[in-house]
């Protein structure tokens, strides 16, 4: 997944200025302790993360 996919399946769930809140603010123990921001810079695949948001917060099959 390209990172331009994953910031836009986050704004599609969260809404635009709250997937960016969500992301540095929020953290994940799917994602070891971190943020996704915190994740992404430590090199996890946008598809990874993508999948800990996706069980982590309920986020509908159609944007999976």
């Amino acid at each position: 997944m390209r990172l331009t996919d994953f910031w836009e399946r986050m704004a599609e769930h969260f809404g635009d200025s709250y997937a960016d809140s969500f992301a540095r603010d929020h953290v994940m123990s799917e994602l070891g302790g971190r943020t996704v921001y915190e994740a992404l810079e430590a090199g996890w695949d946008a598809k990874e993360v993508w999948r800990a948001v996706c069980s982590a917060q309920d986020v509908p099959p159609h944007l999976h």
